[in-house]
């Protein structure tokens, strides 16, 4: 049994820690304002916000019922809330500066009292370890407010430090009894507010369980905690003379619960493919009543009953909690890396679309457009010349030298035929970390590119003969509207990310931003396409779930999420049919 976690995660802006050496020197991490998430509150206070003074809005839990109108707008039953425009949606915004000013004003009749929760703080604080239980203004704030997303925040009541799969299912076994509503926490680098707590309750912090507890190299797996960040696992097999690694590579920080929550990927997906994946065996899991199940044996497949592995990869923490999971692991293989300049995105992807075709063993196939080379032209700390153009990043992979080098000359000759340049290879492993590095780190390249700024991420993924028209209305939105918004995406999956930058101390351009990024997900669902492509729906894309999945899907998600937490206590407000689901009476 061994660690394989990194502390620096306690401090929200570390959560950037594998970027932070590649960081331009005009770009300062500053904490970003964020939006205050109230409930059933009808005064108004006034906090300072980067010099300005904003009013707090006022949130009330509903049921959605018909979801979808020429409006964009979520209908209620009540009448309380009602999912509106970009700009009437985003209207408050703060940077909190004492937890008193995030503590949910509402009190659902669903859920305990502030009495009640008191009273089951003081039976946890007897249950465990007194370092374990926590009320800490402090750190109630960084687990309910992350420099990672704009959307609103909120913090728990209090914060449990689980140390085990036993310490989780004591702390739910109390939320069930007295109702209190249950945020789960692992690496807090969630992009769509997975951590708020609307309704304040219990956060359990899955950080202290870090550990590998197996390791099967014969076997190709490992069983590790939920609180193990991917890129600590891959050092420490490193570390240890394995030539196996973790593959799935989402952002700097994440950590195995975090990662089996929203089904992530990352730059790697096109070779390995996604958590929804194989790459998560079982899963043991406490359920919202506190009950522990395992979902099936570590042997590499099975076709005995229901997978209620994948049932909770991508549930977000709103059917159980995950305290530790299997994973598979694969061979670290020989790569190459080069790039190769195309005059436009439609070429660039075509060429892709043709080189997956032929079977070329790519480990990832990356897009940055022109303005994203520009910026990390600038700023990326690279010193090898880079084209200016729309760009395909490869990292060739192989058994061997050979192998890779038939792959580049295949290669070569279809991206010759769609309009591209000869490749630029890394000359030597240092080149190939650089560039690799300056891709992995593009996002703080492309708020270099405005003084003084920050960025609004979001991503989605449509089929990838469809990402080129996606890509060319996405930009003519961007510069029709004066914002700068740089593009990268996993091309060879059809997914992408938009790195929105703006000054959040000028009114009006946080909500510029997020219509444009609204406006591209509408686009990607008419394009048979996701509202997310590996950030999960969180708080923010709650509202596309139903006109992505329709109501059939949604009824049958009802029927799991009932089935599982009747009560509603498992990370409520979260994805959006669980939202419905919450204040079922």
């Amino acid at each position: 049994m061994f660690r394989a976690t990194s502390r620096s995660w306690r401090s929200i802006s570390n959560t950037v820690r594998s970027s932070r050496d590649h960081l331009p020197a005009r770009v300062t991490l500053l904490k970003p304002p964020t939006r205050l998430y109230t409930s059933g509150s009808s005064s108004s206070t006034s906090y300072r916000s980067y010099g300005a003074t904003i009013l707090v809005s006022s949130i009330a839990a509903v049921v959605l019922t018909q979801v979808w109108n020429s409006q964009n707008q979520i209908q209620c039953d009540d009448g309380a809330l009602t999912i509106k425009t970009p700009a009437e949606r985003d209207e408050a915004y703060v940077t909190p500066t004492k937890a008193s000013e995030l503590i949910p004003s509402n009190q659902d009749p669903k859920y305990a009292t502030k009495e009640e929760i008191d009273q089951a703080i003081e039976v946890l604080k007897g249950k465990l370890k007194e370092d374990q239980v926590s009320t800490n203004p402090d750190e109630l704030l960084s687990h309910g407010v992350s420099a990672n997303t704009y959307h609103a925040a909120a913090i728990p009541n209090v914060v449990v430090y689980a140390e085990s799969t036993e310490d989780v299912s004591a702390v739910m076994k109390l939320a069930n009894e007295y109702r209190i509503p249950v945020t789960p926490f692992s690496g807090g680098t969630s992009l769509e507010g997975h951590i708020t707590c609307p309704y304040g309750g219990i956060c359990v912090d899955l950080s202290r369980m870090d550990k590998i507890l197996e390791l099967h190299a014969e076997d190709s797996d490992a069983v590790v905690q939920a609180g193990c960040q991917w890129e600590a696992i891959n050092e420490e097999f490193k570390e240890r003379g394995l030539n196996l690694f973790f593959p799935l590579d989402p952002g700097p920080s994440a950590c195995i619960g975090g990662m089996m929550a929203t089904g992530c990927s990352g730059t790697n997906a096109v070779r390995y493919g996604t958590a929804k994946g194989e790459w998560f065996l079982n899963a043991t899991v406490v359920l919202p009543n506190g009950e522990i199940i395992k979902t099936r044996q570590r042997s590499r497949k099975s076709s005995a009953g229901y997978d209620l592995t994948k049932l909770f990869i991508g549930a977000e923490g709103t059917l159980g909690i995950v305290t530790e999971a299997t994973i598979r692991l694969a061979p670290v293989l020989p790569t190459r890396v080069a790039v190769c300049g195309f005059p436009g995105v439609e070429e660039a992807v075509s060429a892709v679309g043709e080189v997956i075709n032929q079977g070329v063993a790519m480990q990832c196939v990356e897009l940055c457009d022109t303005l994203m080379m520009e910026a990390i032209g600038k700023f990326g700390n690279v010193s090898m010349p880079l084209p200016t153009l729309d760009t395909i990043f490869f990292k060739f992979q192989g058994s061997n030298a050979e192998a890779i080098e038939q792959n580049v000359k295949i290669v070569s000759e279809i991206s010759k035929k769609h309009g591209g340049q000869d490749l630029v290879f890394a000359k030597n492993d240092r080149e190939s970390d650089e560039l690799w590095s300056a891709r992995k780190s593009a996002h703080w390249s492309a708020m270099a590119l405005v003084e003084g700024s920050t960025c609004y991420s979001t991503d989605v993924c449509v089929p990838v003969s469809n990402l080129p028209k996606l890509v060319k209305q996405t930009k003519e939105d961007l510069k029709e509207n004066g914002i700068v918004g740089p593009l990268l995406g996993h091309v060879g999956d059809g997914n992408f990310h938009c790195a929105l930058i703006f000054k959040a101390d000028v009114p009006g351009e946080f909500e510029k931003v997020d219509a444009a990024a609204h406006r591209m997900v509408k686009r990607a669902i008419a394009l048979q396409g996701t509202c997310t492509g590996e950030h999960g729906v969180g708080i923010g894309k709650r509202e596309y779930l139903p006109l992505e999945l329709g109501e059939g899907t949604i009824a049958v998600m009802k029927q799991l999420k009932n089935a599982l937490d009747p009560k509603g206590i498992m990370n409520p407000g979260k994805v959006g049919i669980m939202l419905c689901l919450t204040w079922l009476p």
